[in-house]
């Protein structure tokens, strides 16, 4: 499918979603967070697909919403027309494993992308921040609770509240970045980890993600009891028995995603 403000392609069983806005720096209009939508439902409905990497053209991941768009905007006409549930939270409900690369500017509605992902490995140049409290409003799109998880309620408040830019050397030692590579390195980092997810069980990933996902709603002993549950369940499938067998006689595992 043609797009206008994303590129998309596969390399092998990884998908890459790239925004394409670059005059813009990719800020998130409503056609581009649709487009991403359909391109992530469709990577989801691709069973050959095991894990997307999302990242952005030029100087930017996202420079954030497009405020052009927003400005005219009432209360009635947002929550009715909700754009982030409807659109953006797609990268949250996605249920195949989705790295965020980021390089440059990942601001606002980018920063809040970049956190539904699963994990972000960025480049050196990376900058991120939730400045809305600059344009009179907070963030609306998980920016205030995101945050506040991968990097605790004191840099979250400072950042949220001052409207500061946190640098990729600060991201990465507050939690909020997993890698922190070269600008030329970010895209052959971020593919090797994909491809390496993409090698592995589908399903069993898939249970993993949403394993972790849990583990932040729930209490220790309830996450610990949903684990073990699902670990159990993992013994009924064709890629355990796959996966323990090759262990065994000492080669690699070809997993049927079943």
């Amino acid at each position: 499918m043609a797009y206008q403000n994303i590129q998309t392609k596969t390399e092998g069983r990884v998908g890459v979603i790239t925004f394409d806005r670059p005059s813009a720096l990719n800020a998130l209009c409503d056609d581009l967070t649709r487009e991403l939508s359909e391109a992530l439902a469709a990577f989801e409905a691709d069973s050959d697909i095991g894990c997307v990497v999302l990242t952005g053209s030029a100087k930017a991941f996202a420079a954030g919403a497009d405020i052009k768009e927003l400005q005219g905007r009432d209360y009635i006409d947002l929550y009715m027309h909700d754009p982030f549930a409807k659109t953006w939270e797609s990268v949250a409900r996605f249920r195949k494993p989705i790295i965020a690369a980021v390089a440059g500017y990942a601001l606002g509605g980018g920063c809040e992308i970049a956190m539904m992902c699963d994990f972000i490995i960025a480049a050196e140049t990376a900058k991120f921040g939730q400045p809305e409290i600059n344009l009179g409003v907070m963030p609306g799109a998980g920016g205030t609770q995101r945050l506040a998880r991968a990097v605790g309620k004191a840099k979250a408040m400072d950042m949220c509240l001052t409207g500061r830019m946190m640098g990729a050397e600060e991201a990465e030692r507050a939690g909020l970045v997993s890698r922190l590579v070269p600008a030329d390195d970010l895209m052959d980092v971020a593919m090797e980890a994909a491809e390496a997810i993409a090698s592995k069980s589908l399903p069993i990933a898939m249970m993993t993600k949403e394993a972790i996902n849990i583990s932040q709603e729930l209490s220790l002993s309830e996450g610990i009891r949903f684990e073990r549950r699902v670990f159990q369940a993992q013994f009924t499938t064709e890629d355990q028995k796959e996966g323990m067998a090759a262990f065994a006689e000492k080669r690699s595992a070809h997993f049927k995603h079943r």
